[in-house]
């Protein structure tokens, strides 16, 4: 079999704040933004890398769950416990202080991990996590 990852979703609940968070911030292009208001489709990706992106979606916007699973997905992504995603650099510092100097939430400064890994953490917008781990 020949798989590849092609697009992960997170969740928004302000499609402006996350786009410009992604955009500007982070650096990445815009590939679709579908839909109005809050109920807007963003896809964006990694400046280069057309095979590779990350769908930006009103949480729970599934006509298949229940108002009571929309409300907990919504406390969760409050709580920056429902949506995460690891990225990869290859100069993690540099990464670090783009993102810190754009005013992203910080939840780690680079470290160096016991499981062998060196990297970073941030919440977008929405309180998704971002982590970025440094390419060796």
């Amino acid at each position: 079999m020949d798989i590849t990852l092609h697009t992960s979703v997170l969740p928004h609940d302000d499609p402006d704040a996350s786009l410009a968070f992604y955009r500007d911030t982070l650096g990445f292009e815009v590939r679709s933004d579908v839909g109005s208001g809050t109920m807007r489709w963003i896809t964006v990706g990694p400046a280069g890398r057309p095979d590779t992106s990350l769908l930006l979606a009103p949480p729970a916007a599934d006509p298949g769950i229940t108002e009571d699973e929309r409300r907990t997905v919504v406390e969760m992504m409050a709580k920056g416990t429902y949506g995460w995603i690891l990225l990869a650099t290859e100069d993690l510092d540099a990464t670090f202080e783009k993102l810190q100097a754009g005013d992203a939430e910080v939840i780690q400064e680079p470290t160096e991990q016991p499981y062998g890994v060196r990297d970073c953490a941030f919440r977008d917008p929405a309180g998704n996590q971002i982590r970025i781990q440094e390419l060796r």
